[in-house]
């Protein structure tokens, strides 16, 4: 016989907002690692400005566990670590291939397709349970992820998937 258990969506923000914690702070430490790697002087310049926006992104988050009355803390994300290992995998199958710069800004997308979705079913949670200063940090971080995607997308198209394509 099954017991239900007594955890609602309050436990559900403060365990996602563990987990996104954790990863913001992987993200972090992977950025320098593939700003080295990118063979593009435009995509170096992406992944190091993101890695600036990424440590305002971790303050951030550490703020809204202030507003719940949490410490901050991380909860290990096998999503991330899984998208992040992929990353590494193209770093070294296509470490001076033209495909490489391409390779590195899809894993660097599939990284804010996560953040994305993470921060706005976030936002939408905070929304529901009153945290209305947790909702707007949360807010201001998933627009400065669409961004980011945005920015990689326009990147992706102008030069780099040419660049790749034409070798």
């Amino acid at each position: 016989m099954s017991t239900k258990s007594s955890k609602g969506l309050n436990e559900l923000f403060h365990d996602t907002l563990k987990d996104i914690y954790f990863a913001e702070k992987k993200i972090l430490a992977a950025l320098p690692k593939m700003a080295k790697a990118a063979q593009s002087p435009d995509l170096k310049a992406a992944f190091e400005k993101h890695r600036g926006e990424t440590q305002e992104h971790v303050a951030r988050l550490e703020q809204v566990f202030e507003a719940i009355g949490e410490k901050p803390a991380a909860k290990n994300c096998p999503a991330i670590m899984g998208i992040i290992d992929e990353g590494a995998e193209i770093m070294e199958e296509y470490k001076g291939s033209p495909a490489l710069d391409a390779g590195l800004l899809a894993a660097a997308q599939a990284v804010e397709h996560y953040e994305i979705s993470r921060y706005g079913t976030m936002r939408t949670w905070a929304s529901e349970l009153g945290l209305t200063e947790a909702g707007s940090l949360l807010d201001l971080t998933l627009s400065e992820e669409k961004e980011t995607d945005e920015a990689l997308s326009e990147l992706a198209e102008a030069s780099v998937n040419i660049a790749a394509e034409a070798a």
